[in-house]
């Protein structure tokens, strides 16, 4: 499975450092798979974590796990759905 969370983020200057713990985190929890943080090219303050899962249950106990390193980023975050099941990889 694929987990996308988007950030609406006015000001970068450390973002992307304020993000690194979060992946490292995920890195370390069972079940995961690769991820990637990444930048709107036409929306410079539009940002997406894109994580990949062995399955629905790792991602949901690894946010458990990392939650505290979540926290802090989640008043950036745009309020959407963000788990999706990979009918078909390419």
């Amino acid at each position: 499975m694929i987990a996308i969370t988007r950030y609406r983020v006015p000001d970068d200057a450390d973002f992307t450092a304020r993000m690194a713990p979060v992946l490292d985190a995920l890195a370390a929890c069972p079940g995961y798979v690769g991820g990637d943080l990444g930048r709107c090219v036409d929306d410079p303050e539009l940002w997406a974590l894109v994580t990949r899962w062995e399955g629905a249950g790792y991602y949901r106990r690894a946010l458990g796990a990392v939650r505290m390193a979540f926290i802090p980023l989640s008043a950036l975050a745009v309020d959407e759905p963000g788990a999706y099941e990979v009918i078909k990889t390419g």
